[in-house]
C-alpha cells in the first residue's frame, strides 16, 4: 500500500492530504470562498496569489496531521489538469520540488479522476465497472469506469455545467456566491412544482434527442425570463424559494433521467456520484430513491469529499503508483485535458 502526499490547487481551494491507498491519514483544505465572494465568482489571478500564500502551511499541516515523516511517504502527487493554469502551476511547482528534495516518485493526477476516486475513500468495497455521474461547477459528465485510467465519456453538458448554472441562477436571484448551497437550502422551503421549466434536451440531426447529453444554458435563460415576468407583473416579494425549488428540481430530474438510462443501457448496476454538486441534497436523495427502485446501488462520497480536496487526488495517485505509473518532472499543466487522455500524464 502506497502512502501518497498529494496537493490540489486546480481552482480556489488550496488542499493537501496524505492517503494510504484508500485510508485518509490527513486532509487539509484552505478555502478561498470569502475572498472570491465579493466578486461573485473565482478571480483566477487572486486564486493563484492565495495559493502561493497558503500552500506551504497547508502541506506542512497535512504531513503533521498524518503522524508520518517524509521517510514514510512513498510518492508525491499533484493535480495537473484541468483547471486554472496559474493555480495549477503553484501546486505543480511545490509538488515537483518536494519530490526532488525528498527523492520521491512524482505523479500528476487528472482532477476529474480525483472526483471519481472520492467515493473510494470511504467505500472500500467499491470496484469497477460502474457509472460515474460527475457534476461540478465546470463539468457535468457521465463516465463509464472500467478500472484505473480506463474511462469512457458517455454523456456531457453541451454548455453550462450544472454547478455553473446554480451560480448563475443564484446571481439572477441576488443570493450571493457560491450559489449551489444557497439554492439547495432555499429549495427545501419551496414548491418544486410551482414553475415548469425546460429540461434542456439536445436534438439529434435525424430527429429525437441525445439520450445522455444535457444543456443548462436554456434553463438559466428560462429562469431569467420568469423573474422578469414576475417583476413586470409586480409580484412582490419574489417567490425565491419556489423559483429555487423549481430550478433545482429541473436540474436534478435532467441529471438522474440521463444517468439511469445510461446505466441501464451499459448494463451497470453501480452508480457513483462525484463533484461539488454531489453535495446537493435533492440530487443525493432523488438519485438514491430512483436507483433503489431499479435495484441499483448508489455510492455517495461524504460532503467533505464532494468539493475539491487533495485526499481524492492522493487516492487516484495511489492506484496509479501501484500499477507502476510515474510522471516526468517535465510534466506541464493543462487548462483542458480529456479524461480519456489520462494515460498521457504517465510514463510506464
Amino acid at each position: 500500500m502506497a502512502k501518497i502526499l498529494a496537493i490540489e490547487t486546480s481552482c480556489d481551494e488550496t488542499a493537501a492530504a496524505v492517503v494510504d491507498h484508500r485510508q485518509v491519514l490527513s486532509s487539509v483544505v484552505a478555502s478561498q470562498i470569502d475572498l472570491h465572494r465579493r466578486y461573485g465568482g473565482v478571480v483566477p489571478e487572486l486564486a493563484s496569489r492565495e495559493h502561493l500564500l497558503t500552500i506551504g502551511d497547508t502541506v506542512h499541516e497535512a504531513l503533521l496531521a498524518s503522524h508520518l515523516s517524509w521517510g514514510d511517504i512513498d510518492g508525491v502527487a499533484t493535480t495537473c489538469a484541468p483547471g486554472l493554469v496559474g493555480a495549477l502551476l503553484v501546486g505543480m511547482s511545490v509538488g515537483k520540488t518536494l519530490s526532488m528534495v525528498h527523492n520521491k516518485p512524482f505523479l500528476g493526477v487528472h482532477h476529474l479522476e480525483g472526483h471519481i476516486y472520492a467515493a473510494y475513500l470511504e467505500q472500500f468495497e467499491l470496484q469497477p465497472p460502474f457509472l460515474c455521474l460527475l457534476v461540478s461547477g465546470g463539468h457535468t459528465s457521465l463516465i463509464r469506469v472500467d478500472g484505473c485510467g480506463q474511462y469512457k465519456l458517455l454523456g456531457k453538458t453541451r454548455d453550462d455545467a450544472a454547478g455553473e448554472a446554480f451560480d448563475k441562477v443564484a446571481r439572477l436571484l441576488e443570493l450571493g456566491y457560491p450559489g449551489g448551497p444557497i439554492i439547495d437550502r432555499l429549495a427545501q422551503q419551496g414548491n418544486p412544482n410551482a414553475f415548469k421549466l425546460p429540461e434542456g434536451n439536445i436534438s439529434l440531426p435525424g430527429g429525437g434527442y441525445h439520450p445522455y447529453d444535457a444543456s443548462f444554458s436554456g434553463l438559466k435563460t428560462a429562469v431569467f425570463r420568469l423573474i422578469e415576468r414576475l417583476k413586470s407583473d409586480n409580484v412582490t416579494p419574489l417567490p425565491v424559494e419556489d423559483i429555487a425549488a423549481s430550478f433545482q428540481y429541473t436540474v436534478v430530474r435532467a441529471l438522474i433521467r440521463r444517468a439511469m438510462r445510461c446505466a441501464q443501457d451499459e448494463g451497470l448496476s453501480n452508480i457513483v456520484l462525484g463533484g461539488g454538486v454531489a453535495a446537493n441534497s435533492g440530487l443525493r436523495q432523488t438519485l438514491t430513491q430512483k436507483a433503489t427502485e431499479q435495484d441499483m446501488d448508489v455510492h455517495l462520497p461524504s460532503l467533505k469529499f464532494c468539493t475539491d480536496n487533495a485526499a481524492m487526488i492522493a487516492c487516484a495517485a495511489s492506484d496509479h503508483f501501484a500499477k507502476g505509473h510515474r510522471s516526468s518532472l517535465n510534466l506541464g499543466v493543462y487548462s483542458r485535458l480529456s479524461l480519456e487522455q489520462v494515460s498521457e500524464i504517465y510514463r510506464f
